[in-house]
């Protein structure tokens, strides 16, 4: 089997204008680009054939290039990241037997979810797309609630059924629990993880799709799979005691910083 793994990356984004160059600084107080910290998660990643950045942006193709990456060139039309790494596809000529996507606000993304993702994908014939969720403990739970009080998107939550296929992504807390929990506690509340597996036909269907009500609401790409009654698989990863979170707000930066600092990430 085949994987090619995307990065897509572009500048102007809506929250986060530039948010790709945006840099993180790890424990040796070494500062790098978010788009460089995802590249160099992405290649630790065992069982992946090529990682390019996908982009639109010649801002976003000399950083990438200047660190060692392959970039590919997509269109500024692209809507979202599933678009772009479709795009990439078609630019590369296809010859992949699964395309994952590892979005460029994830760095702390660690090798073993992807390749949990893979392997998943890999496993249920019956779905087109995978996506990797994490159970909550409490603390991370509280701090979901506490971003939506403050009117912060935090992070995407995600419900599923007895197979494992996705009923809803949400940027509300879902399930609703009304119950405290202690910092250490486990949850009935998954964080959607932003990472993708697409079989190829699957990213071809996706363009032809209409982006639907609840995508346009959410501002989740995922939905329109959902909304077109495409499988999606829900893949529960465990984190091993390594902290995660996503880039989606500049206030995310000094959060993710104290992570890798704790961590010891360089």
């Amino acid at each position: 089997m085949s994987v090619l793994l995307a990065i897509p990356a572009r500048y102007a984004s809506t929250r986060y204008p530039g948010k790709p160059l945006a840099t993180l600084t790890g424990a040796t107080g070494e500062a790098k680009s978010l788009v460089q910290r995802s590249w160099e998660a992405a290649c630790e990643v065992k069982g992946v054939d090529r990682v390019v950045v996908a982009t639109d942006d010649d801002r976003i193709r000399e950083a990438a290039e200047g660190f060692g990456a392959e970039v590919v060139m997509t269109s500024p039309d692209c809507a979202n990241g599933t678009e772009r790494c479709a795009e990439a596809l078609d630019v590369l000529g296809g010859g992949f037997d699964m395309v994952v996507n590892l979005q460029g606000d994830a760095p702390l993304t660690p090798h073993w979810f992807v390749e949990d993702l893979i392997k998943g994908l890999d496993d249920d014939r019956s779905a087109q797309v995978a996506t990797p969720v994490l159970r909550c403990d409490g603390a991370a739970l509280n701090g979901f609630l506490e971003d939506r009080r403050n009117g912060r998107v935090g992070g995407t939550t995600a419900v599923f059924a007895a197979n494992r296929h996705a009923l809803y992504f949400s940027k509300e807390v879902i399930p609703f629990t009304g119950q405290a929990f202690a910092p250490a506690d486990q949850t009935p509340v998954f964080h959607h993880v932003g990472v993708y597996a697409y079989r190829p036909e699957a990213l071809s269907q996706y363009r032809r799709y209409t982006a639907g009500i609840l995508e346009q609401l959410e501002g989740l790409e995922q939905l329109r799979f959902l909304e077109n009654n495409a499988p999606l698989l829900c893949v529960e990863v465990e984190a091993q005691g390594r902290e995660f979170w996503e880039l989606n707000n500049p206030e995310d930066v000094p959060r993710i910083e104290a992570m890798m600092a704790k961590m010891g990430m360089s």
